[in-house]
């Protein structure tokens, strides 16, 4: 079985990352370079807005 595409695009990650605080980590060393902690934080961050996006759709 191969490797699945991701979801979230490279740019949201990139944003997500500097809000977070890991940016320069992951210009120096690249997403291998990144630790469990900040990608977990980071999905965390992405369903957060993936959540809000769905809810304000709703009550429109």
């Amino acid at each position: 079985m191969g490797r699945r595409r991701g979801v979230m695009s490279d740019a949201l990650k990139v944003e997500l990352a500097k809000e977070l605080g890991f940016y320069d980590t992951l210009q120096r060393d690249g997403w291998g370079g990144i630790t469990t902690r900040d990608a977990g934080n980071l999905v965390k961050r992405a369903i957060e807005i993936a959540e809000r996006s769905l809810t304000e759709g709703k009550q429109t």
